[in-house]
């Protein structure tokens, strides 16, 4: 059986991009599965129908197992797009996507303050309050000094890990509706914690069963949460502005 996504006003290329991202997170052996792709056009896109469970402990930790594979799959550089993909990104809901720049970089730092929260930050600011820029800013300068990168090698991500892009099947967890890139394993799982997962610390802990994560990465949560939000308060309205002022205000120690 088959599901079709479509938005007949969807940009140029938004339907294959989100393709190219399930065909290249799907190429990781051992790796989360992800739907099966079946047909893509301008306005729509074609993948296999999938039939859901509830979500359990076990199929938790194997979930984060899995992901860890994915990411350790590994990607060409910081901000890299799937490859033979050579149009634009993008992120958020189907009927208003937001435009997200590929582009690689020598470092995560200079990636995410470069092409993720500068970007975002400028479309957002006139819903953030004066504080709440000033922080963001900070943290921008933060990560193109390079004071939050360390020696791991860009990682295979999903890019929209919330749990409404994770489905829980018979056989397991099957990824839907990447923004796929190059970037920081921690991205992904601090995308998982932001609006909660269905048992997260199995998740957690099946993920570290594979792959230990680097000290202090609980702290840098906020950190990796912020461009989400930042784009939440530009799609959804200030109602988030206050969540992004508390995770910049986190990123930088406060």
């Amino acid at each position: 059986m088959e599901f079709v996504k479509r938005n007949a006003r969807a940009p140029a290329g938004f339907f294959a991009c989100e393709a190219a991202g399930l065909q290249w997170l799907s190429t990781a052996t051992g790796g989360v599965a992800c739907a099966r792709v079946i047909a893509v056009d301008e306005h729509s896109l074609t993948l296999q129908r999938l039939t859901t469970t509830a979500p359990t402990h076990s199929a938790a930790r194997e979930f984060g197992r899995r992901l860890a594979i994915t990411h350790d799959a590994g990607a060409d550089g910081f901000g890299a797009a799937p490859p033979g993909w050579r149009g634009p990104g993008f992120f958020g809901p189907l009927d208003q996507p937001l435009p997200m720049a590929f582009g690689t970089e020598p470092s995560w730092g200079r990636f995410y303050a470069a092409h993720r929260l500068a970007p975002m930050a400028e479309r957002a600011a006139a819903r953030l309050g004066a504080a709440t820029r000033g922080a963001v800013e900070a943290v921008i300068e933060c990560c193109a000094a390079g004071d939050f990168d360390d020696a791991d090698a860009p990682s295979r991500l999903h890019g929209d890990l919330w749990s409404g892009n994770v489905m829980w099947t018979p056989d397991g967890v099957v990824l839907i509706d990447p923004a796929a890139h190059g970037g920081h394993r921690e991205t992904d799982l601090a995308m998982l914690a932001l609006f909660g997962c269905p048992h997260l610390d199995a998740v957690l802990d099946g993920y570290q069963s594979r792959r230990a994560l680097r000290p202090g990465w609980r702290d840098r949560i906020g950190l990796h949460q912020l461009f989400p939000l930042l784009a939440h308060v530009v799609l959804f309205g200030s109602g988030y502005a206050a969540q992004t002022h508390v995770v910049a205000v986190a990123a930088l120690g406060g």
